[in-house]
């Protein structure tokens, strides 16, 4: 039947959401061990990282387009904003890699901007920075009509 189809997807939906959090903390301790941006210091091509999350997947290209735009007119540090409040994608310049290793825990990019030049970058229009963590939020994403679009 269609209403046990439904529980089924979203028992299914609930184990990958547990499944991606397990491997958000493996991958947070494999990168603690060797810093993401060690590995791009060879490449003096790269000029800038922009840093998404997984868990908000309503946040379109077009942010990180945004954000690499204002790289380009020379922002070090930016920030996406919707309805102008700052969310992620976060864009970080080379010239602040030597701050960004030096970040420990949850601080993420919060710590940057407390100490160093923000460039707020409207990206309203470009998606949704909706956090999607539980299946409460999955559904709060089905039933307010977003479940697909960017």
């Amino acid at each position: 039947t269609l209403h046990a189809e439904s529980n089924r997807l979203a028992h299914l939906v609930e184990n990958v959401l547990s499944y991606a959090r397990l491997e958000r903390n493996r991958i947070k301790q494999r990168l603690e061990e060797v810093p993401a941006l060690e590995l791009l210091d060879g490449w003096v091509a790269v000029k800038a990282v922009c840093i998404g999350l997984a868990d908000q997947p309503h946040v379109g290209p077009e942010a990180y387009r945004r954000l690499a735009a204002a790289h380009e007119t020379g922002a070090e540090l930016a920030v996406a904003t919707y309805g102008g409040e700052r969310a992620n994608p976060v864009l970080i310049g080379r010239a602040l890699w030597a701050a960004a290793r030096e970040l420990r825990g949850d601080e993420g990019a919060r710590a940057l901007m407390a100490d160093h030049r923000v460039t707020e970058v409207d990206c309203d229009g470009t998606g949704d920075p909706v956090d999607v963590d539980t299946r409460e939020d999955l559904e709060g994403l089905r039933n307010a009509g977003r479940e697909g679009s960017t």
